[in-house]
């Protein structure tokens, strides 16, 4: 069986994953299914999504106008702590 965990494990990447199952039910699509058809994707490559997949940022931008948000409103709450590369 295919392990789902995303190999990255970012913490941040489990968040964006959240906040857009989120974002989904209050938008009103309480199947991932009706918004995978909205956004013109398979099924199981939208579920990835919600699983902590790392995506392109056009989809992203793609989610954001189909849920009629802003890239703001999308990251609320999602903090990135500053790295400690110099």
């Amino acid at each position: 069986m295919k392990d789902s965990t995303p190999k990255d494990n970012i913490e941040e990447l489990r968040l964006i994953a959240m906040r857009l199952k989120e974002l989904r039910k209050a938008k009103g699509y309480s199947n991932y299914e009706h918004i995978a058809f909205a956004l013109e994707m398979s099924r199981s490559a939208y579920w990835r999504l919600e699983t902590g997949a790392n995506f392109e940022l056009k989809t992203l931008i793609k989610i954001c106008k189909v849920l009629d948000v802003s890239l703001e409103e999308f990251f609320k709450g999602i903090d990135v702590p500053n790295s400690k590369i110099k």
